[in-house]
């Protein structure tokens, strides 16, 4: 019982842990990121956000200056999203809406599995 618990707990949170590429304004930086998202019922779309660790390339390039829409790409896939100003620990935040650069469960038999 305790296996089939840990499977139905892989598929519970959507998301994506590990490396990536960020573009922005057309320059490219390799990045951590720690991604989850959800399907939002009010609005019907998915939203996805997250953090990339601290890159000191990506804070140089980028600075504070608030939203700036960017490209993020993982093994999985690649979308378009808006980077927000970093936190003190220099982490940007990144966000999207709809097909997020992960795979989601969105099939019966995947569930199933």
């Amino acid at each position: 019982m305790t296996h089939a618990r840990e499977q139905l707990h892989e598929h519970d949170d959507d998301g994506y842990e590990g490396c990536a590429t960020l573009t922005v304004e057309g320059e490219e930086f390799p990045v951590e990121v720690k991604l989850a998202g959800c399907f939002q019922p009010i609005d019907g779309h998915y939203h996805w956000y997250g953090r990339i660790a601290a890159n000191p390339p990506v804070t140089e390039a980028v600075g504070n200056r608030g939203k700036a829409p960017c490209t993020l790409a993982t093994p999985q896939a690649e979308v378009e999203g808006t980077l927000s100003e970093p936190d003190l620990w220099n982490r940007y935040r990144v966000s999207g809406v709809g097909r997020p650069p992960f795979h989601v469960v969105s099939t019966i038999e995947e569930v199933a599995v």
